[in-house]
């Protein structure tokens, strides 16, 4: 087919997950409820922190910004993915793919700091509890909220830009269910080197900042915690943090297994149960974990129950 210039490209074909129609028809029910899950677990989350004042506070306020990431970044890959596994036409733009892959990248990486932002919150909660409404201002919220959608919006922009230099030739069968560097990288037959290591370094970066600062913090609250007295005070001290500990834990496992690697390590079976599980399944865990786990989020859904129970008697 000759040499073709990443720009000349018409489309590129996502192969998806699966060949055979049964087994496209079972994911596709299974991703079709998950990310049904999230849309309601997300939105649910958000809906019910903007209503309850008593949520009102810094550390719903970024967990409301997180429900919003997730609900963004796997809307960006599940419904494509979705109809690729109900259609036969499994084709995406030049433009699609990469639109795919800027706004995952910016959603992703944008989270990243924002969960550094929320141990830092945690940090002065257990740590600083007297000057906790003090220090978490709304301009320091704010601040920190504002970083890091400017570290996404850096962060995906220079990864995109880079991607789209690449030249492929012979084939344009993505293997993968959806537009990501490695893959794509994979793909190209241009010298990728460079590429690579740039986007190694901004995504190396942003992954290892962020979590130098939540394990700053939760170093720091582990050892505040072991200098209380009672085991029911260190229980109340840790349950504060236990659900982002646990959110945290489970997102930068799978995205450092999917991303600190050299392009010669990429197995497509391992990298696409890993794909999946940061891009459907998290999302979906996200609200679970943060509304479960916390009393005061029950507390709140009780409230806002029979707050409207109260209005409907007195109609």
């Amino acid at each position: 087919m000759g040499r073709w210039n990443s720009s000349k490209v018409p489309n590129f074909i996502l192969m998806g997950l699966a060949d055979s129609e049964e087994t496209q028809l079972v994911l596709f029910l299974l991703f079709l409820l998950i990310y049904l899950v999230t849309v309601l677990g997300n939105a649910g989350m958000i809906l019910i922190i903007h209503l309850d004042p008593q949520l009102h506070i810094p550390m719903y306020f970024f967990l409301t910004h997180l429900s919003f990431l997730d609900l963004s970044y796997t809307s960006v890959i599940t419904p494509r993915t979705l109809q690729n596994l109900l259609t036969s036409n499994k084709s995406i733009t030049f433009l699609g793919c990469f639109s795919q892959l800027y706004f995952f990248i910016f959603f992703a990486a944008t989270e990243c700091f924002l969960l550094s932002s929320m141990a830092y919150d945690r940090y002065v909660a257990i740590c600083s509890p007297l000057r906790y409404p003090v220090i978490m201002s709304t301009k320091l919220c704010s601040t920190l909220l504002t970083g890091s959608y400017v570290i996404g919006f850096v962060d995906s922009t220079v990864d995109a830009v880079c991607m789209s230099t690449l030249n492929f030739c012979n084939s344009n069968v993505i293997h993968h269910f959806f537009c990501d560097s490695s893959p794509i990288l994979v793909l190209s037959c241009s010298d990728t080197y460079d590429v690579e290591i740039t986007i190694f370094i901004f995504a190396g970066s942003t992954l290892i900042m962020s979590l130098i600062t939540i394990s700053g913090s939760y170093l720091s609250i582990l050892s505040t915690i072991l200098k209380i007295n009672s085991t029911s005070g260190k229980i109340k001290a840790f349950s504060t943090c236990a659900s982002h500990l646990l959110g945290v834990t489970i997102f930068y496992s799978t995205m450092i297994f999917a991303y600190l690697k050299p392009k010669e390590s990429y197995s497509l079976g391992k990298d696409q149960v890993a794909s999946v599980f940061y891009t459907i399944v998290i999302p979906m865990l996200n609200p679970l974990i943060y509304s479960l786990r916390n009393k005061e989020v029950k507390n709140a859904v009780f409230r806002i129950m029979q707050k409207r129970k109260v209005s409907k008697q007195i109609k």
